[in-house]
Order: structure tokens, then sequence, then C-alpha cells
């Protein structure tokens, strides 16, 4: 796509990153193979909340023909899934676009009181854990009052577990019986340390049963996918550098068992282009594996006999999938298990509507994008629901809960966990 963006101008306010983004637009050719796969385009059905739309709106703020309060409400309904990078032809790399643009947006707009408000919360909130806890204890207090909370913050309370499970506290160090195969480092996550400290676990038993040692560094903090999903690169560099100066150097891999946090952690480059830093994010990034292509890496120690055989849904988390191109590893490793069949969802490109924060911004179309996965799955007939994401496993188990049904959901780990213990 020609432009007329004055790339030195834009340079020199946001460094380098501003090529990414120029590049982006360059190489959109407005085919329209992205709107199939675009979840607010099946939702909303409007040009401007596709990719190839949106495209054009940034192209156009860039260029001084329209100001970033036009179309920051376009933006702000993206989803930042990357479906459309999978579908595009052009090799459009829309991330490159999108993530700055919204650094962008958050300085140059002015937000109303109550939507500002939002924003510090979640920013000042979701990202540390002990934080994050308090307010999942004081949300389920709120439960009780839900006929009288406005409308708009009831779905909210929809995605509060009714209770928050405790698990021993994971050492430093879990080391394993005899020589080692390999070690890494564990990101623990945040949303998993509140919510899936059970996924963290099965992770290092795993881990562990095919003869990996496990650094779990004890300073480590948010990988930055909020952050940077919400436009503040600040907050996203500074969790960044604690990251990068935590983990260890004699490492073969830093392992993430969240789809959101591996995506975040392989855009240190990205987040870095152009300081000093740069160099050592790259360094970094070289490192940073989802667990699932850690585990295809090693012949895995075979699994026991399953009684029973099982119908198996697999759900493509999309920072797995799309951002992190991960797709066959997770199928593989369920596939090692005996007496399973994996089946295939339809529309597996479509996002579940989490999204990291969006159900919690967009609740409506969170929802709508939910109740499409629901559908998608239920015609399986599976007997489990499997995904890589926290993230996903919430929004799945909300809505089968809403409508009564019993269908287990459980990460990819969780799964490879239980069939090591003979649980499945």
């Amino acid at each position: 796509m020609q432009h007329t963006i004055p790339v030195p101008t834009l340079v020199e306010k946001i460094g380098p990153r501003v090529n990414g983004m120029v590049g982006a637009i360059e190489a959109c050719v407005h085919c329209g193979f992205c709107l199939p796969t675009c979840p607010t385009y099946q939702v909303l059905n409007e040009e401007m909340d596709s990719p190839r739309g949106r495209i054009i709106l940034m192209k156009a703020v860039l260029e001084g023909d329209l100001e970033y309060q036009d179309v920051k409400p376009f933006i702000d309904q993206c989803l930042g899934c990357l479906a459309c990078i999978t579908a595009c032809p052009s090799g459009v790399q829309y991330n490159e676009l999108v993530s700055p643009f919204r650094a962008l947006v958050n300085e140059e707009t002015k937000s109303g009181f109550v939507e500002n408000l939002q924003h510090k919360f979640i920013i000042n909130t979701l990202p540390y854990p002990e934080r994050f806890r308090t307010l999942i204890k004081t949300g389920r207090i709120s439960k009780a009052i839900k006929p009288i909370v406005p409308n708009e913050y009831k779905d909210l309370l929809d995605l509060i577990p009714d209770s928050l499970t405790e698990s021993d506290p994971i050492p430093e160090i879990v080391p394993v019986t005899g020589v080692p195969r390999g070690r890494v480092g564990l990101l623990l996550g945040c949303v998993n340390k509140v919510l899936g400290q059970r996924i963290n676990w099965s992770t290092i038993r795993v881990l562990n049963r095919n003869g990996v040692e496990v650094i779990i560094p004890k300073d480590q903090v948010c990988c930055g996918a909020l952050s940077l999903h919400v436009g503040e690169f600040e907050q996203a560099k500074n969790f960044a550098r604690r990251n990068m100066q935590a983990f260890p150097d004699n490492l073969d891999a830093i392992i993430s068992n969240a789809a959101g946090c591996g995506s975040a952690m392989k855009e240190y480059q990205m987040l870095f282009s152009g300081m000093e830093e740069e160099r050592e994010a790259a360094d970094f990034v070289r490192k940073v594996m989802d667990v699932s292509e850690y585990l295809c890496q090693i012949e895995l120690e075979p699994f026991p006999e399953v009684s029973h055989s099982y119908r198996i849904a697999y759900q493509d988390a999309c920072h797995l999938s799309h951002a992190q191109k991960v797709n066959q590893a997770p199928r593989d490793l369920i596939s090692q298990i005996p007496n399973i069949l994996l089946i295939e969802i339809n529309e597996p490109e479509i996002c579940c509507g989490s999204a990291g924060i969006y159900n919690i911004e967009h609740p409506a179309i969170a929802y709508q994008l939910g109740e499409k996965k629901i559908n998608n799955i239920v015609t399986t007939n599976a007997d489990i629901v499997v995904t890589g994401n926290i993230g996903c496993c919430v929004q799945i188990q909300t809505h089968f809960r809403d409508r009564a049904h019993n269908i287990p959901v459980y990460h990819t780990l969780e799964l490879l966990d239980k069939a090591y213990a003979g649980n499945l």
C-alpha cells in the first residue's frame, strides 16, 4: 500500500519501531483474506472493525489525515488475536503495527474519567499476582449482590471462579533424579499463579518425568503481555528488563505454559528496538519456547495404558497458534497418549473471546465469541477439551458452566500429567 507517512519525523518520536509499522502498511494489498478470520468483523460486520479497515485507519492517522481520537474505538475493539497474520498471503505483520500504534493512542488521546480509571486499575492490578488475588476474593463477595450490579459489569462477575485453589509454593529449583536431560527456566505467569497454579505444577512434573531440571527464578515478574496489549510500552519494558535479569544464562530454554506470556516474551526484541538492551533482548528471545515446543524436541517417556477411550477436542489458543506459530506440537504430544482420539474443532482460527483482558473491556463481544466457540466444541461430542492457555480455559469453563455442561477443560500439560499419573 502506498503512503505518505513522514517516517523520519516518527523515527525521532518513537524510534526504529516505526519501520515495522510502515512495513506492515506497505505489505497490505487490501485483498480481504483477513476478514473471515477476524473475530470482530464476524460479530460486528463493519469494515473498520477488520484488520484491513484498521490498517487504513492507522495509515490515515500516521499521514495526518485523521486524529488518534477518531480511530481509537476501532483499535480498542481489536482483540489482538493475530489470526489476520496467519490468513494474510502478503505477510503483513499486523502485530508490528497495532502494538506500537496503541502506545501512540495512549500518548495522544485523553480518555473519559471512568475509562481512564478502569485502565489504571487494570494495569496496576492484574500484572501483580497478590493484588490480583485480592481482587478475585473481593469479586467473589460481589457475586452475592449481582442483581444490583450495573449490567455492563455483570458478565465480569461470571468470570470470577467460585473458589481459589491454594497449592504448595513452588521452589526455585526442581531437580531430577539422575543425570538431567535438560535445564529450563519456567515463567509462572500472573494469572496462572492465581487461577491456575495446578498448571504450573503439572508442567514441572511432566518436565521432571522426562529428565528436565526446572529453574523458577524468584525475581521473575509479569511477562508484559497485558501492558503490550493496552499500549503501556514503558511498563512492558520495565517488566521485560526484570525478567531478562532474573533468568540465568545457563538454560537450554525459557519455558512458558501460557500462550500470551510466551508471545509477549518473544516480542522483547521489538520492545527494545534501537535501544542498548536490544541485543540482550534478542539473546533472551532466542531461548523462549512454549512448553509444548520444548517437549516435542525431546523423546518423551511413554505413557501408561489408558483404560477408557477419550474423544479430545483441542482448542488452539490464538497467541500460540497465530503469534508463535505453534500448532502441531500440542497435537503431537496429546496423540502420544494411548486410547485417545484427537478431534479438530470447526473454525479453530477464531478467538474464544478471552484475549487477555478483552472480556473485561468488551464483555458483549467476548460473550458472543465465547458462545460461538462453545457451539463448535459441543458439536464434536468431545469428552475432554484441551487448550494451551489459562485465559482460554477460564473462558470455555465459564460458558460451559452457564450451559450446565460438565465437560472437563484441561491445559495441555494437565492432560499429560494426568496421563502419566494414570488419572484419566
